[in-house]
């Protein structure tokens, strides 16, 4: 099957397959519509979405990831307080060294149909192991994100992980725990 990797925003699942496909799972209609006129995707699917700890499942995506612990990154990130972490005059400050220290991740920026977004990055965690299947094909192993995925205006960081991002956009809160924002899987064929 090649390279996938996941990202989980707004109760939904977005992943990108190693030709390139973008796929938008989605549990209603109306998110569907939302994050589609947000980011940039090739295919929605509206599909039951089901998450227990780190186990996802749906009609298209099973993924179930076994967490390491925190990285170095996350450490500092949890030094922040949550109310300043999460503001947008914080992501503002953040953007820059984002930029530098995780190529092609983005605090800050715009989306689809003149949306301003602000990602509040909270903790990071690793992840150490995965198993899963897309369309009924084994994702295979656990490998660097790179290529990164081609969503939004921010990528993902390159080793695979778990971040906890609580985004505004258009000026609405929305808070997000354990946004899988970082896995990406070679099959082992």
């Amino acid at each position: 099957m090649g390279r996938v990797s996941v990202r989980r925003l707004r109760g939904c699942d977005g992943l990108e397959t190693a030709a390139g496909h973008r796929v938008l799972l989605a549990p209603t209609e109306q998110v569907a519509e939302f994050v589609a006129t947000t980011y940039t995707l090739d295919e929605v699917r509206i599909e039951p979405i089901a998450l227990n700890g780190w186990v996802l499942s749906s009609p298209s995506l099973a993924l179930d990831l076994i967490l390491g612990g925190r990285t170095g990154l996350g450490r500092l990130l949890r030094m922040v307080p949550r109310r300043l972490a999460e503001s947008p005059a914080w992501c503002s400050v953040t953007n820059p060294v984002a930029r530098v220290a995780l190529r092609g991740v983005r605090t800050r920026g715009a989306a689809g149909n003149d949306r301003r977004e602000w990602y509040g990055a909270t903790d990071v965690r690793e992840v150490v192991a995965m198993s899963g299947t897309f369309d009924g094909h084994d994702l295979g192993r656990l490998t660097p994100v790179d290529p990164p995925p081609r969503a939004g205006f921010s990528s993902t960081p390159t080793r695979p992980s778990v971040t906890t991002v609580s985004p505004r956009l258009l000026g609405h809160f929305c808070r997000f725990s354990g946004t899988a924002e970082a896995q990406n899987l070679r099959d082992t064929r």
